[in-house]
C-alpha cells in the first residue's frame, strides 16, 4: 500500500524544512519503504498509522527519525577513487608547498554518512604527508544516527568489503567481534559532528581541502547557492572544493572555477586559483 498524498505531502514538507531536501511526486515508494523501519521501531502497525499520529500529536523524535530514514546515506570506501587520487597526486603536493611554515593540513567531509569517507581521507593524508606533518579531518552530516556511528567507528565485514584494499583494513583496524573497529591511531585526528548545511554553518578554521559530494544533487537551485556561498566562508582562498561527478557550481556560483585535478575535476575560489592552473569553466 502507498503513501496516501496527504501524507506523502506531510513528509516533503517535514524534509524540506528540516533539510532543503526534495521530495518531488513519484517518490511515495522509496518513502514509505524508508519509514516502514521507522514505524515498527515506535509501535505502530503501519506507516499511515504512524504519520497520523504524529501529524495528530507532533513529537521532535519521530520527526527527526523520518528526517534520518530519509537522508540518503550510501557511502563506501575511497567512493568514486578519482576525488583520492587528485588529492594524493595533485592536491597534497601543492599543499605541501605552501604550508610549510605549520605543516598541517585540515579537511572537511561534509556529507560523510556513517565515516567512510572520512577515514578513507584519513588514510590518504597519513599514507601521503610528509614525515611531521600532521592533520585535522572533520566529518559531518544531518543524522544523528550516521553521527554516532561515525563516531563509533565499527563496520561490519560487508562495510569494509566496500572499496577498502585489505592491506589498510588489516593496516588501519583492529578486530571487534564479528566487526572491524578504526584503530585509534587513524582516529584520534577525526571527529565528527551534526550539521545542516543549509542552515547557518558553526564557526569553524578555515580549510584546506572540502569534500562535498553527492550533496547539491538533493537541492533546489536557490537551495545549492546558499550551500556553496556557506561552504565558501570556510573554504581558504587557495583551497580545494571537491563535488560529486554529476555536480556543478557552473551556473550557480561564479565565485568558483573548475580546474582539473589529475583525471577529475575540483573547484577553487576563483580570484585565488593559479595561473597555470587548467580551467574548464
Amino acid at each position: 500500500m502507498t503513501l496516501s498524498a496527504a501524507d506523502f505531502s506531510f513528509v516533503a514538507t517535514l524534509v524540506r524544512k528540516e533539510a532543503s531536501i526534495v521530495l518531488a511526486p513519484g517518490k511515495e515508494y522509496l518513502v514509505e519503504a524508508r519509514l516502514i523501519p521507522v514505524a515498527r521501531q515506535v509501535g505502530a502497525a503501519s506507516v499511515a498509522e504512524f504519520l497520523n499520529e504524529l501529524q495528530r500529536r507532533p513529537n521532535a523524535a519521530n520527526q527527526r527519525r523520518i528526517v534520518d530514514a530519509l537522508t540518503t546515506n550510501e557511502t563506501s570506501w575511497f567512493r568514486d577513487r578519482e576525488p583520492f587520487n587528485a588529492l594524493t597526486d595533485v592536491v597534497l603536493p601543492e599543499l605541501v608547498k605552501s604550508r610549510g611554515a605549520n605543516r598541517r593540513v585540515r579537511v572537511w567531509s561534509a556529507a560523510s554518512s556513517s565515516g567512510q569517507e572520512a577515514y578513507s581521507l584519513a588514510i590518504t593524508l597519513v599514507e601521503n604527508l610528509p614525515t611531521g606533518w600532521s592533520y585535522e579531518i572533520i566529518g559531518s552530516d544531518i543524522s544523528t544516527e550516521m553521527i554516532n556511528r561515525a563516531e563509533t567507528a565499527e563496520y561490519s565485514q560487508v562495510e569494509v568489503n566496500r572499496g577498502l584494499p585489505a592491506a589498510q583494513l588489516v593496516q588501519y583496524f583492529e578486530r571487534a567481534g564479528a566487526h572491524w573497529r578504526v584503530a585509534p591511531s587513524l582516529r584520534r585526528n577525526v571527529s565528527f559532528k551534526l550539521m545542516n548545511l543549509t542552515a547557518p554553518l558553526p564557526p569553524m578554521p578555515p580549510f584546506d581541502v572540502i569534500f562535498l559530494r553527492n550533496v547539491l544533487i538533493y537541492f533546489d537551485v536557490a537551495t545549492k547557492k546558499s550551500v556553496l556561498r556557506n561552504v565558501a566562508r570556510l573554504l581558504r582562498p587557495d583551497g580545494w572544493l571537491f563535488l560529486g561527478a554529476a555536480e556543478t557550481t557552473i551556473g550557480i556560483d561564479d565565485n568558483y572555477e573548475r580546474v582539473a585535478a589529475g583525471r577529475t575535476s575540483a573547484y577553487r575560489i576563483r580570484t585565488a586559483a593559479p595561473a597555470g592552473a587548467a580551467r574548464r569553466g
